[in-house]
């Protein structure tokens, strides 16, 4: 007796780790935006549309690009459009944020591909860092995988150590300290 009610146990268990690892796949798995750019909000924030033809707000996970009205927001609004604009994107999200767009780390393309059938290995966000359009979002760190949150890091580090973008400045302001001030 004592033999059949450690196998059921056992199976119990064997159950129970099942649906644990299943829970915590589904949880951790990140939903994915195919589509194409066709707007470009700021450095930041951009517009897919899907192949349904619904249009997604998609804000840029992990970065923090200056506002329109400061220094440094036009130019990172044009990097980012030249990225991406008009290009085929991969959105790897997992949240929307209190405006509901979709929140995710965005790839496309190199920009030297000549064929509709490149791989989207150039992550947008990270570009945006190492060109000195955008502060590393440390806030939300914990949202990146540890290599993105390493990178993302590492990209903004760089950037200011060349003083590029808005590197520049002596002290420039970061967006979510000027949209404080503004309020």
């Amino acid at each position: 007796m004592r033999a059949k009610e450690g196998t059921t146990t056992i199976r119990a268990i064997e159950l129970l780790l099942v649906l644990i690892v299943l829970a915590t796949g589904l949880t951790a798995r990140a939903e994915v935006l195919i589509g194409t750019v066709v707007g470009v909000a700021d450095g930041d924030t951009i517009t897919v549309l899907d192949s349904a033809h619904r249009q997604h707000r998609v804000r840029l996970a992990g970065i923090d690009a200056p506002e329109k009205g400061q220094p440094f927001g036009s130019r990172a609004k044009q990097s980012l459009a030249g990225l991406v604009f008009g290009r085929a994107v991969e959105v790897q999200w997992h949240k929307r944020d209190r405006f509901q767009r979709v929140v995710g780390k965005v790839m496309v393309a190199e920009p030297g591909c000549r064929s509709g059938a490149c791989p989207k290995t150039l992550d947008a966000g990270l570009a945006q860092l190492k060109a000195g359009l955008a502060w590393w979002y440390r806030k939300y760190a914990h949202e990146q995988s540890p290599e993105d949150a390493r990178q993302y890091e590492l990209a903004e580090w760089q950037a200011r150590s060349r003083r590029v973008g808005l590197w520049e400045q002596t002290q420039p302001m970061p967006p979510w300290e000027w949209r404080r001030a503004m309020r």
